[in-house]
């Protein structure tokens, strides 16, 4: 049992070796993942921490067997702390000992951080198939065990005689690992030219992954079958990729074993999940434990759940200053406290401690800087020099944000540029008529000698409507309302003549005459004065230094 569960990893990024793929075709830096346990059951389903399962005979019969098969590759939980915390028995202060992993027949050991006590990974797999669930005790697999006081003999007494409940459970987990052993010897067994083959086919699905994930490219296409014209950057990729590696087409696509493709959707996710494995270990082994800071912030995505992500902050040997993305997870609320919950467990999935924790960044939300219960104050109590830093940048578009909504002239301005842009903007046609302007006045000002040609000068200028949650963009709006007002005014005056109806002729119009008034361009060079120094300031504050 030892050697079977040394072999395989204990931290909680999970299992490292495909069940899809031979030892020898593995590569040093990318191994897909052994279970699709996150495909039937969604990513994050199953629990690290044995105090945080649900008990096994809760699981589908259908799937029970997926679930025990990636609890025994991920191996028993078996963090290694540097305090563990102490229960009062009598006059005695007892803790949980972590040379109990290392005793002899104690491979199943489990200990749970969130109860304080201890499990048995066998009997929570097995004890079902053996018990009915009345008659069965569960001080080991689902209540825990933490009577630090009578820890070995309690110990021994569970795992019992050779005929104990314990030691079936032990010896059915051994079964149910051996066969995934005898898949793996029967793969040692093919032909050498198999296994190469085998090798140059999953090393060209993984060069292609890589290259889609390195920019952020989509995988799947919409119609990927044989009479496809257009089969989706994976298959493309990989087809022209064996277009120019001879040595690779004729082992890929229609010249692979038809159950051996490596091109379906499963196995695209198991390359994408080894890749993102490893690109944390990477991260961490660069940290390596020093101290870090963390920013967060939470978002919706497209189907509108609530997604946290964290980013560490660092200083690596070089010297240089470090933003690397650890991780996005799913969050059930938004509360300071639950994003406290999630945001420890994703540290301490990555073994990174929260003594060396030395900074915190979030954004001007209530949950987040709220004196007393906010997320800074409670990670404070647990990390007294994890220090709390509103992003100033998000500062200084705040009160950027209050003017603009607070002083009267400014916000009318506003609303009128908005109406210019909506209304030019809606039509391709109107687009069209501006460009025009544009060029026949700029051919008016070459001709005059009042500008200059030159190697990026006199760049076409678009409409470009400005992002609530970008306010530098708004800098960039008025930069280009201000250079081509004149044909802006000339479109609208286009507008108005030829408008076919009166109620258009009369906004656009008002609009006209709004866009000249003194008032107007009065504010519009004053906010683009004020927004030229605010936006260098703002992509100063943005740098990492």
């Amino acid at each position: 049992m030892d050697k079977f569960l040394i072999k395989q990893p204990r931290s909680s990024s999970g299992p490292s070796v495909s069940s899809h793929v031979a030892p020898e075709a593995q590569r040093e830096t990318i191994t897909p993942s052994s279970s699709n346990v996150d495909c039937i059951l969604g990513v994050g389903s199953l629990k690290r921490d044995p105090g945080e399962r649900k008990p096994i005979f809760e699981y589908d019969s259908n799937i029970q067997d997926v679930v025990r098969r990636h609890y025994i590759l991920m191996g028993p939980y078996q963090p290694k702390l540097r305090v563990y915390p102490k229960t009062t028995f009598g006059t005695s202060n007892r803790q949980f000992s972590p040379e109990w992993f290392n005793a002899p027949n104690s491979a199943w050991l489990e200990y749970s951080i969130d109860d304080d006590a201890i499990f048995c990974l066998c009997c929570y797999l097995f004890k079902n198939e053996f018990e009915s669930r009345g008659n069965a005790k569960i001080s080991f697999t689902q209540d825990g065990f933490k009577t630090w006081n009578h820890g070995p003999e309690r110990i021994r007494l569970h795992v019992g005689e050779v005929n104990s409940i314990h030691n079936k459970c032990l010896n059915r987990m051994l079964d149910f690992a051996n066969q995934r052993q005898s898949i793996q010897s029967s793969i040692h067994k093919q032909s050498e030219k198999t296994k190469s083959d085998y090798r140059i086919r999953l090393n060209a699905s993984i060069d292609v992954v890589r290259f889609l994930l390195r920019n952020g490219l989509p995988f799947r296409g919409h119609d990927e079958s044989e009479d496809s014209d257009y089969k989706g950057l994976f298959l493309e990729l990989l087809k022209f990729h064996g277009v120019n590696r001879p040595d690779v087409e004729k082992v890929i696509l229609q010249h692979a074993p038809k159950n051996d493709m490596m091109i379906c959707s499963t196995i695209q996710k198991e390359i994408v999940d080894a890749c993102t494995k490893e690109t944390i270990k990477a991260i961490i082994k660069d940290l390596d434990g020093d101290y870090f800071g963390i920013l967060v912030d939470e978002s919706k995505d497209i189907s509108h759940k609530e997604q946290m992500a964290l980013v560490l902050r660092y200083v690596n040997k070089n010297e240089e200053l470090i933003e690397s993305f650890l991780g996005i997870v799913h969050v059930g609320d938004t509360s300071a406290r639950s994003l406290q919950k999630v945001i420890y467990s994703l540290l301490l999935d990555h073994s990174l401690c929260l003594s060396r924790l030395r900074g915190q960044g979030y954004d001007g939300a209530s949950n987040m800087q709220e004196e007393k219960n906010g997320l800074k104050s409670l990670i404070f109590q647990d990390a007294s020099s994890a220090y709390y830093i509103h992003c100033f940048a998000h500062q200084l578009q705040l009160t950027l944000v209050a003017l603009s909504k607070k002083h009267p002239d400014v916000k009318n301005f506003f609303y009128v540029v908005t109406n210019v842009l909506n209304i030019i903007g809606s039509s391709f046609k109107r687009r069209d008529l501006l460009q025009q302007h544009q060029v026949e006045k700029l051919e008016e000002l070459l001709k005059s000698g009042e500008i200059l040609t030159g190697q990026g000068l006199n760049q076409e200028r678009g409409i470009q409507r400005p992002g609530d949650t970008r306010w530098a963009s708004y800098f960039k709006t008025l930069e280009n309302f201000m250079i081509i007002f004149s044909s802006i005014a000339n479109v609208l005056k286009d507008m108005k003549e030829n408008s076919p109806h009166d109620l258009d002729k009369l906004a656009v119009g008002n609009l006209l005459d709004k866009i000249q008034e003194f008032e107007f361009i009065f504010v519009l060079h004053l906010m683009f004065k004020m927004l030229l120094l605010t936006n260098e300031l703002n992509k100063a504050l943005q740098k990492k230094d």
